[in-house]
């Protein structure tokens, strides 16, 4: 039987960084690097050519940035998701990833252990945060981005309905799903965020920049 691919896109300006990355990749057998790029705008041309099933991307590039290049992918290639691999440690570059769309954010001086484990929990629909960063939150007191980071692509796609106003069978409409899923998902959410309605909803959105006040 035949296994499943997993194509990925991986931007990086430094090569050699970029090429180290790709061996750790292409080690696993059912991983391919099906286009690398310099910088945001390129990687954002061969996401829109390629369609990976994912996009691996530095922050820090030249002209286009990753959080730019990652807004772009997601919008016009929603079924790409999108991990940032990057040196940056700092509680407000992991929430700007957030905000533009990623699913999963690792450390480069973790990623000989921690990409290929993202990739997989992103690729099945989970959410990945580099376990440094999470007890460097947790240090820090804000549960909040680790919370939102436990949250699956579909939960947060469902969370930024609620909080806009869309009713369940709006939502299930737009989404293609039951409203019985609509329901569930917002129960995973309520208990995922320790949340208790959709008012709560609407002030966590607001609070972690997913919708405007």
């Amino acid at each position: 039987m035949a296994i499943a691919e997993i194509t990925i896109l991986l931007a990086d300006d430094h090569a050699v960084m970029r090429d180290g990355v790709r061996m750790v990749l292409e080690a696993q057998p059912d991983f391919r690097v099906i286009g690398t790029a310099n910088d945001g705008t390129e990687a954002v041309d061969l996401a829109d050519a390629l369609h990976p099933d994912l996009a691996v991307l530095d922050i820090a590039m030249p002209g286009m940035n990753g959080l730019a290049a990652a807004r772009e992918i997601r919008s016009r290639s929603p079924e790409t998701k999108v991990i940032f691999l990057s040196m940056h440690e700092g509680e407000e570059y992991l929430k700007e990833a957030l905000r533009a769309g990623a699913t999963g954010y690792v450390l480069k001086r973790a990623a000989a252990t921690e990409l290929v484990s993202a990739i997989r929990a992103v690729q099945r629909g989970d959410s990945y945060l580099d376990p440094a960063l999470i007890a460097k939150l947790n240090q820090l007191g804000d549960s909040d981005t680790v919370k939102l980071a436990d949250l699956t692509d579909r939960e947060l796609e469902v969370l930024k309905l609620v909080a806009e106003g869309l009713t369940n069978r709006q939502i299930a409409a737009q989404l293609v799903i039951s409203v019985k899923t609509v329901q569930s998902h917002r129960t995973n959410i309520m208990e995922k965020l320790d949340l208790h309605d959709r008012t709560d909803l609407v002030k966590y959105a607001i609070r972690r920049g997913m919708i405007e006040p």
